[in-house]
């Protein structure tokens, strides 16, 4: 959940409410959490609160020019709710899509803006959690009380992205911005603009001011992969003149969608070449023979190591052939006044440089966590499946996936979590943690993920962050969407690993 600035000595909260769940965030996740609560736990009572004025979470706090999906929405979407436009959408389409949902299902009553949570206790005693905050707006303080909690926050701080700190950077006479933090004020039509990074955020927000600007500059320390494409989705539109009902559209595109990433996924281990020489293929296709692919788009890691961006109808390529912008592969030596020296020595003058270097992994919202008045070190704890935790009662997380849509990780977490609310309910258990079994007890910890496996910068910078895994299924965060999505409803939940009380 975002930050706010705290107020100062805020009224302490007159009552406690208690709800059967609290879920913690209304982004993608939050949303999507509390219509499965209604679907499949009724008669639950639940509380979603979030910092911000609105719902939308990511899609809400980014506003840096272009912002869109790199994912399709038949697959970022929600499952039980059509996508009927071009597969990456806008934030403004995600949001307007997002307040459908709301509306269509009546979970604007049980959602609460700019309630900031800053402490959450839980009690062995009394088999809850105590969520302690303030209300940004009007600095009242509130306490409720929930038997189970629902991390639906997201896993980095959205007050401020992630900037490296350069040699120089007090020198330069321009002005710095972040995209997480865009200024509503910048003016960057016919200036010269330096955007750094090499991601999804720099792919979309160049082409996004290029046609504005002077000139941009893309500068990169190294490549990273891309999959130019239409921004349409054929069997759709085909489906589509046949009058076919958009629910059976969404379902179908929907699958397909999905083998077809399950068999580049495979591929991708398997045949890495050959998928390297397609993706560069499809660069090429857009900057021609001449242009210097191995230097500029040629990642010297595996395909999908790091997540692997869309660029619809390639607009970045476009904007690249037009000559409106342009691709720098080198390292920053330091910043001057007039912009930025290279470790080549060339140096690039900008009147604006953006800083599209990662975010902050912030892996519990900022909430100061305790567990029976101890406080919860989250690095200490070992994952059940990357989003239970030993020692951590009645609490889930959601933690989406990389290498396919964070929404199909949403969905399956949300139906593991109300058949565990209604196993529960059944066993009339009012507690329930994960823990190793006498068969886990020799099991080697290891990071959270391997970094083999995938390692984006922001990752590796808060491994010490995050739980460990195991080297049991059961014990990790495997990013496998097509095993999950047969395993997690058959997860036993009277397993050992399972402790109620």
């Amino acid at each position: 959940m975002p930050d706010t600035a705290v107020l100062s000595q805020p009224r302490p909260a007159a009552t406690t409410e208690h709800f059967d769940v609290l879920i913690v965030g209304a982004g993608i996740s939050g949303v999507g959490g509390a219509y499965h609560l209604t679907q499949q736990c009724p008669g639950t009572s639940f509380v979603v609160l979030e910092t911000q004025e609105s719902f939308g979470g990511t899609w809400l706090t980014h506003r840096y020019p272009g912002i869109r999906s790199d994912s399709d929405l038949y697959t970022f979407g929600y499952r039980f709710k059509p996508w009927t436009s071009a597969p990456i959408a806008s934030a403004d389409e995600i949001l307007a899509y997002m307040g459908e949902v709301i509306d269509e299902n009546d979970l604007a009553r049980h959602i609460r803006y700019r309630h900031r949570i800053d402490s959450a206790k839980w009690s062995s005693a009394d088999n809850r959690w105590t969520i302690e905050g303030v209300r940004t707006d009007t600095g009242e303080a509130f306490r409720i009380s929930a038997g189970f909690l629902w991390m639906c926050q997201g896993y980095y701080r959205h007050s401020e992205g992630y900037t490296p700190e350069w040699e120089g950077m007090a020198d330069y006479k321009g002005r710095i911005v972040h995209p997480q933090t865009w200024p509503d004020d910048l003016d960057y039509k016919g200036k010269k603009v330096i955007v750094i990074g090499s991601g999804a955020t720099a792919a979309t927000l160049v082409p996004a001011i290029a046609g504005d600007c002077e000139h941009v500059t893309l500068l990169q320390r190294s490549p990273t992969y891309f999959i130019p494409a239409r921004n349409a989705n054929d069997l759709a539109d085909q489906l589509r003149q046949l009058e076919v009902d958009e629910t059976w559209i969404h379902e179908i595109v929907r699958r397909r969608i999905l083998r077809d990433q399950s068999e580049f996924t495979r591929r991708s281990f398997e045949e890495p070449d050959k998928v390297r020489a397609e993706l560069l293929g499809g660069v090429r296709a857009y900057l021609g023979p001449d242009y210097d692919i191995d230097t500029h788009f040629t990642p010297s890691y595996r395909p999908w190591r790091q997540r692997i961006a869309y660029v619809p109808d390639g607009d970045l390529f476009r904007g690249i052939r037009s000559g409106k912008a342009s691709v720098v592969t080198d390292e920053i030596d330091r910043f001057t006044e007039k912009g930025i020296r290279l470790k080549s020595g060339r140096e690039l003058e900008a009147d604006i440089i953006v800083t599209a270097t990662g975010f902050h992994l912030n892996v519990l919202g900022d909430i100061a966590f305790t567990i029976d008045d101890k406080p919860l070190d989250f690095a200490e704890t070992v994952t059940y499946r990357g989003m239970m935790f030993t020692g951590v009662p009645n609490m889930v997380w959601v933690f989406g996936y990389f290498r396919a849509s964070w929404t199909l990780r949403a969905d399956l977490v949300a139906d593991f979590v109300c058949r565990l609310l209604n196993h529960m309910k059944d066993k009339q258990a009012r507690r329930v943690e994960v823990a190793l079994r006498p068969e886990d007890k020799d099991m080697p910890l290891l990071p959270w993920i391997d970094p083999e496996n995938f390692n984006p910068g922001y990752l590796m910078r808060g491994m010490h962050l995050l739980p460990k895994r195991g080297d049991k299924r059961e014990w990790q965060h495997t990013q496998d969407y097509w095993r999950e999505k047969n395993e997690f409803p058959a997860i036993d939940l009277d397993d050992k690993a399972f402790v109620y009380g």
